[in-house]
Protein backbone atom coordinates (compact mmCIF):
# COMPACT_ATOMS: atom_id res chain seq x y z
CA UNK A 1 0.00 0.00 0.00
CA UNK A 2 1.14 3.33 -0.17
CA UNK A 3 0.54 5.33 3.02
CA UNK A 4 2.97 8.08 2.88
CA UNK A 5 4.35 10.11 0.47
CA UNK A 6 6.40 13.13 -0.38
CA UNK A 7 6.04 16.03 -2.66
CA UNK A 8 9.00 18.63 -2.07
CA UNK A 9 9.42 20.18 -5.56
CA UNK A 10 8.82 23.73 -5.88
CA UNK A 11 5.71 25.18 -6.72
CA UNK A 12 7.77 26.47 -10.16
CA UNK A 13 8.66 23.21 -10.88
CA UNK A 14 5.02 21.79 -10.89
CA UNK A 15 3.26 24.22 -13.03
CA UNK A 16 4.10 23.23 -16.19
CA UNK A 17 1.96 19.52 -15.12
CA UNK A 18 -0.81 21.51 -13.00
CA UNK A 19 -2.99 22.59 -16.32
CA UNK A 20 -5.67 24.87 -15.83
CA UNK A 21 -6.63 27.19 -13.14
CA UNK A 22 -5.00 26.68 -9.57
CA UNK A 23 -6.96 26.03 -6.22
CA UNK A 24 -7.53 29.53 -4.48
CA UNK A 25 -4.41 30.79 -2.24
CA UNK A 26 -1.95 27.56 -3.61
CA UNK A 27 0.18 29.97 -5.03
CA UNK A 28 0.37 31.83 -1.70
CA UNK A 29 0.52 29.21 1.12
CA UNK A 30 2.22 26.01 -1.12
CA UNK A 31 4.80 24.47 0.55
CA UNK A 32 7.65 21.56 -0.12
CA UNK A 33 6.44 18.88 2.26
CA UNK A 34 8.42 15.86 3.04
CA UNK A 35 6.06 13.58 4.06
CA UNK A 36 1.95 13.66 3.67
CA UNK A 37 0.09 11.57 5.57
CA UNK A 38 -3.82 9.84 5.21
CA UNK A 39 -6.53 12.76 6.21
CA UNK A 40 -4.58 15.28 4.66
CA UNK A 41 -5.08 17.63 1.83
CA UNK A 42 -3.90 16.96 -1.54
CA UNK A 43 -2.45 18.26 -4.31
CA UNK A 44 -4.35 16.72 -7.71
CA UNK A 45 -5.11 17.30 -11.40
CA UNK A 46 -8.51 16.25 -12.34
CA UNK A 47 -11.20 16.36 -15.30
CA UNK A 48 -14.31 18.46 -14.59
CA UNK A 49 -17.04 19.59 -16.44
CA UNK A 50 -14.84 18.70 -19.37
CA UNK A 51 -11.51 20.84 -18.19
CA UNK A 52 -8.40 20.03 -16.79
CA UNK A 53 -7.71 21.29 -13.06
CA UNK A 54 -5.48 21.47 -9.75
CA UNK A 55 -7.69 20.87 -6.83
CA UNK A 56 -7.16 19.86 -3.35
CA UNK A 57 -8.72 16.78 -1.67
CA UNK A 58 -8.39 15.33 1.54
CA UNK A 59 -6.72 11.55 1.75
CA UNK A 60 -9.33 8.76 2.49
CA UNK A 61 -12.20 8.43 0.18
CA UNK A 62 -15.92 8.73 1.61
CA UNK A 63 -17.70 7.90 -1.09
CA UNK A 64 -20.72 10.21 -2.53
CA UNK A 65 -23.63 7.77 -1.21
CA UNK A 66 -22.93 7.88 2.69
CA UNK A 67 -25.07 9.58 4.64
CA UNK A 68 -22.99 9.63 7.62
CA UNK A 69 -19.62 10.33 6.50
CA UNK A 70 -18.99 10.33 10.72
CA UNK A 71 -19.07 6.42 11.12
CA UNK A 72 -17.74 5.65 7.47
CA UNK A 73 -14.19 3.64 6.83
CA UNK A 74 -12.19 6.15 4.39
CA UNK A 75 -9.91 3.65 2.59
CA UNK A 76 -6.75 5.43 1.51
CA UNK A 77 -6.19 2.84 -1.01
CA UNK A 78 -7.71 0.98 -3.71
CA UNK A 79 -6.41 -2.20 -5.02
CA UNK A 80 -5.97 -2.04 -9.07
CA UNK A 81 -7.29 -5.90 -9.25
CA UNK A 82 -10.92 -5.00 -7.49
CA UNK A 83 -11.54 -1.13 -8.06
CA UNK A 84 -14.10 -2.07 -11.14
CA UNK A 85 -15.98 -4.40 -8.83
CA UNK A 86 -16.35 -2.25 -5.41
CA UNK A 87 -19.10 -0.42 -4.49
CA UNK A 88 -17.02 2.97 -3.30
CA UNK A 89 -14.98 2.53 -6.13
CA UNK A 90 -16.14 1.55 -9.38
CA UNK A 91 -17.89 5.22 -9.83
CA UNK A 92 -14.64 7.01 -9.19
CA UNK A 93 -12.91 4.69 -11.30
CA UNK A 94 -15.27 5.62 -13.86
CA UNK A 95 -15.72 8.96 -13.80
CA UNK A 96 -13.59 10.28 -11.54
CA UNK A 97 -9.65 9.26 -11.99
CA UNK A 98 -7.21 11.73 -10.74
CA UNK A 99 -3.29 12.26 -10.91
CA UNK A 100 -1.65 13.15 -7.42
CA UNK A 101 2.03 14.77 -8.24
CA UNK A 102 5.12 13.06 -5.70
CA UNK A 103 8.59 13.18 -5.97
CA UNK A 104 8.44 10.11 -3.74
CA UNK A 105 6.50 7.62 -2.12
CA UNK A 106 7.72 5.32 1.52
CA UNK A 107 7.08 1.77 1.59
CA UNK A 108 8.54 0.22 5.33
CA UNK A 109 11.05 2.18 6.15
CA UNK A 110 12.14 3.06 2.31
CA UNK A 111 11.69 5.58 0.21
CA UNK A 112 11.04 4.94 -3.46
CA UNK A 113 12.22 7.91 -5.99
CA UNK A 114 12.98 8.08 -9.29
CA UNK A 115 16.23 7.92 -9.95
CA UNK A 116 16.55 11.93 -11.75
CA UNK A 117 14.23 13.20 -9.11
CA UNK A 118 12.14 14.44 -11.08
CA UNK A 119 8.50 14.34 -10.32
CA UNK A 120 6.15 11.57 -11.09
CA UNK A 121 1.84 11.01 -10.79
CA UNK A 122 0.32 8.55 -8.72
CA UNK A 123 -2.64 7.19 -10.09
CA UNK A 124 -5.68 7.84 -8.14
CA UNK A 125 -9.59 8.10 -7.84
CA UNK A 126 -10.99 10.63 -5.98
CA UNK A 127 -15.23 11.45 -5.05
CA UNK A 128 -17.60 14.50 -3.47
CA UNK A 129 -19.47 14.26 -0.92
CA UNK A 130 -22.54 16.48 -0.51
CA UNK A 131 -24.35 17.17 2.72
CA UNK A 132 -28.30 17.69 3.09
CA UNK A 133 -27.31 20.99 4.30
CA UNK A 134 -25.64 21.57 0.91
CA UNK A 135 -22.01 21.74 2.00
CA UNK A 136 -19.35 19.71 -0.48
CA UNK A 137 -16.21 17.49 1.00
CA UNK A 138 -13.77 16.34 -1.61
CA UNK A 139 -11.74 13.49 -1.15
CA UNK A 140 -9.44 10.95 -2.94
CA UNK A 141 -7.29 7.72 -2.31
CA UNK A 142 -4.40 6.21 -4.58
CA UNK A 143 -4.57 3.11 -6.85
CA UNK A 144 -2.28 0.34 -5.81
CA UNK A 145 -0.74 -2.81 -7.80
CA UNK A 146 1.32 -5.74 -7.38
CA UNK A 147 4.85 -4.86 -6.62
CA UNK A 148 7.68 -4.41 -9.30
CA UNK A 149 11.20 -6.46 -8.24
CA UNK A 150 12.69 -3.08 -7.19
CA UNK A 151 9.79 -2.73 -4.31
CA UNK A 152 8.62 -6.71 -3.92
CA UNK A 153 11.47 -7.41 -1.43
CA UNK A 154 9.62 -4.60 1.07
CA UNK A 155 6.35 -4.92 0.68
CA UNK A 156 3.53 -6.88 -1.51
CA UNK A 157 2.11 -3.72 -3.05
CA UNK A 158 3.09 -0.30 -4.70
CA UNK A 159 1.06 2.61 -6.02
CA UNK A 160 0.16 2.88 -9.18
CA UNK A 161 2.46 5.53 -11.39
CA UNK A 162 0.87 7.00 -14.53
CA UNK A 163 3.16 7.68 -17.59
CA UNK A 164 3.73 11.19 -18.82
CA UNK A 165 2.37 12.07 -21.84
CA UNK A 166 -0.97 10.06 -20.99
CA UNK A 167 -2.67 12.39 -18.80
CA UNK A 168 -6.01 13.63 -20.74
CA UNK A 169 -6.58 9.77 -21.83
CA UNK A 170 -6.48 8.85 -17.96
CA UNK A 171 -8.13 11.66 -16.54
CA UNK A 172 -11.38 11.25 -19.66
CA UNK A 173 -14.32 9.95 -17.56
CA UNK A 174 -15.22 7.04 -19.83
CA UNK A 175 -16.26 3.61 -19.88
CA UNK A 176 -16.47 0.27 -21.64
CA UNK A 177 -13.68 -0.31 -23.96
CA UNK A 178 -12.06 3.17 -23.76
CA UNK A 179 -11.92 1.92 -19.91
CA UNK A 180 -10.64 -1.66 -20.46
CA UNK A 181 -7.91 0.62 -22.52
CA UNK A 182 -6.53 1.92 -18.82
CA UNK A 183 -6.33 -1.57 -17.47
CA UNK A 184 -2.25 -2.01 -18.66
CA UNK A 185 -1.58 1.69 -16.62
CA UNK A 186 -2.80 -0.67 -13.43
CA UNK A 187 -0.36 -3.16 -14.04
CA UNK A 188 3.35 -3.03 -12.29
CA UNK A 189 6.13 -0.55 -13.55
CA UNK A 190 9.09 -0.81 -15.04
CA UNK A 191 11.36 0.39 -11.96
CA UNK A 192 14.97 0.61 -14.00
CA UNK A 193 14.96 4.30 -13.53
CA UNK A 194 13.88 4.24 -9.95
CA UNK A 195 15.50 3.93 -6.73
CA UNK A 196 15.02 2.17 -3.69
CA UNK A 197 16.73 4.09 -0.30
CA UNK A 198 16.22 3.43 3.60
CA UNK A 199 14.66 6.24 4.98
CA UNK A 200 16.83 8.77 7.51
CA UNK A 201 16.64 7.94 10.69
CA UNK A 202 15.13 10.79 12.99
CA UNK A 203 18.09 12.72 14.71
CA UNK A 204 18.27 11.99 18.39
CA UNK A 205 16.67 14.31 21.10
CA UNK A 206 18.80 15.71 23.37
CA UNK A 207 17.64 15.64 26.81
CA UNK A 208 17.30 19.39 28.38
CA UNK A 209 20.58 20.71 30.06
CA UNK A 210 20.46 21.52 33.58
CA UNK A 211 21.06 24.82 34.72
CA UNK A 212 23.92 24.10 37.27
CA UNK A 213 25.60 22.15 34.63
CA UNK A 214 26.32 24.92 32.47
CA UNK A 215 29.45 26.68 32.04
CA UNK A 216 29.20 30.30 31.35
CA UNK A 217 31.59 31.59 28.74
CA UNK A 218 31.68 35.37 31.42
Amino acid sequence: MCGRYSLTSELDRLLPRLRGPLPAGLRQHYAPRPQIRPGEPLLLLRQEHGQLGAALALWGLLPSWVKDPGGCRRPINARAETVAEKASFRGPWRHHRCLIPADAFQEKGHQVRRADGAPFWLGGLWERWIGADGSELDTCCVLTTTPNDLIAPVHHRMPVVVPDGLEEPWLAPCDGPALRALEPLLQPWDGSAWRLEPLPKPAPQCAPLDQDQLELPW
